[in-house]
């Protein structure tokens, strides 16, 4: 018998490469398929046209901007001290070198242009692509601020980012799994260097750059302490399942609000006698952790729950200890399940920002609504204008993560066997 003829199909015999459809075809094929279709499509089309001219014309005609061009340093960072602005720009070329660096590291562990053949040109375009919705904001930004200062100093922040990012590319494996703590000493070193050293604390900042820091804050703490959560809800001993089931059934049956107001007005009942009570902003930010873990522990505990238990079962056969083969094991399998409903969490949270006014902290959506207080624009009714600018920023940062979201989902084949 001639084994050769049992011999596997090349992948591209097995799999012949998938064509798009001609356009003329597809809007045929998915628009116009049935003449109720084809009504639908019609009637559709008119009612998002009519809805995009009304949008077009408030935007480019209607609205006044002014407001927005006067206060466009109020909306980035509100109370921060105009003689301490140089801690920011030093923290955002600190920012983008490391977070540079990063992705040029990952870009050569997964050998994506020699993977796919893709020119360079091409890579830099998907990067561009990648980034539109954080280049839209930053462009609106530097439109009103009208500033050849700032434009030269983002400018320079970028090149920052794509020096660092091609210098990664030739970091040596060895060192390249390091890449990841790299952007975490980026981070602390930027937030060190406008908060410590004599800068400026907390309670001084607002604005845009208020909320950035809560939902970055919120997301980087709620996640592990969520984690955690989830695997004590599993546990075996009797004890920490209780406790954890108990905090996360309480906490998710309360809402968001009750709990800024208990973090913001209660905490101190909390502390020893005689200690300092935290800032506002940092009882706002224990609330949004507390919060959204509660949350995330759930959605991870529907990932645990997804993973076969023979695969703990391979794991303990071989020999693996307990720890590792969560590790290991099962919290990766996890976590690759539920990306969606986490990053959807977290878009969640970055909204939620926003409700943080209540208890007195001015970021973005409360700076928004004072400046239409100012005695030039009293009265006026921009409060239009000024939450649509909120509002479009608030769009840009979720749509940007549902967008890398769905990139990570199509790089670790979610959803996909």
């Amino acid at each position: 018998m001639d084994t050769t003829t049992l011999e596997p199909l090349a992948v591209s015999e097995r799999t012949p490469p998938k064509r798009g459809l001609p356009p003329r075809r597809w809007v045929k094929e998915n628009l116009f398929s049935t003449w109720f279709n084809g009504i639908l499509t019609v009637l559709l089309a008119a009612i998002l046209g009519w809805a995009l001219y009304k949008v077009a014309r408030f935007v480019f005609v209607d609205a006044r901007w002014e407001i927005i061009e006067v206060n466009v340093t109020n909306l980035l960072v509100f109370r921060f001290p105009r003689e301490e602005f140089w801690r920011l720009w030093v923290a955002l070329y600190v920012l983008a070198a490391a977070v540079g660096l990063g992705t040029g590291v990952a870009a050569r562990l997964r050998g994506e242009e020699e993977r796919e053949g893709r020119a360079r040109s091409s890579a830099a375009l998907t990067t561009l692509r990648r980034a539109a919705p954080l280049l839209a904001v930053v462009g609106v930004f530097l439109w009103f601020a009208k500033s050849p200062e700032g434009t030269v100093l983002v400018a320079g922040a970028a090149a920052t980012w794509m020096a660092a990012r091609a210098g990664g590319r030739y970091v040596p494996p060895r060192h390249a799994r390091r890449a990841g703590a790299v952007v975490l000493l980026g981070v602390a070193a930027s937030y060190l260097v406008v908060s410590a050293f004599g800068g400026v604390g907390w309670e001084r900042w607002g604005g845009l750059l208020l909320t950035v820091f809560l939902a970055v804050g919120g997301i980087v703490i709620s996640f592990p302490l969520g984690v955690l959560l989830a695997l004590g809800r599993r546990s075996s001993l009797r004890a920490v399942r209780l406790v954890c089931v108990g905090y996360i059934e309480l906490v998710r049956g309360v809402p968001l609000i009750t709990i800024l107001f208990l973090g913001a007005f209660m905490l101190g009942f909390f502390l020893p006698p005689g200690s300092d009570t935290p800032s506002l902003e940092s009882r706002a930010l224990v609330g949004l952790v507390l919060f959204t873990a509660a949350y995330v522990a759930e959605i991870v505990r529907g990932g645990l729950q997804s993973v076969p238990r023979e695969q703990t079962e391979a794991a303990q056969a071989l020999g693996l200890s307990p720890l590792k083969t969560t590790r290991l094991i099962v919290l990766p399998q996890a976590l690759r399940a539920v990306i969606p409903a986490l990053v959807g969490q977290f878009i969640s949270l970055f909204k939620d920002t926003s409700l943080v006014f209540i208890i007195g902290l001015t970021e973005l959506l409360a700076v928004s609504e004072l400046i239409t207080k100012q005695p030039e624009f009293l009265a006026q009714g921009l409060i239009i204008e000024t939450l649509v600018f909120a509002g479009f920023v608030y769009w840009a940062g979720s749509y940007w993560m549902s967008r890398e979201s769905q990139r990570l989902e199509r790089r670790l084949g979610v959803g996909e066997r």
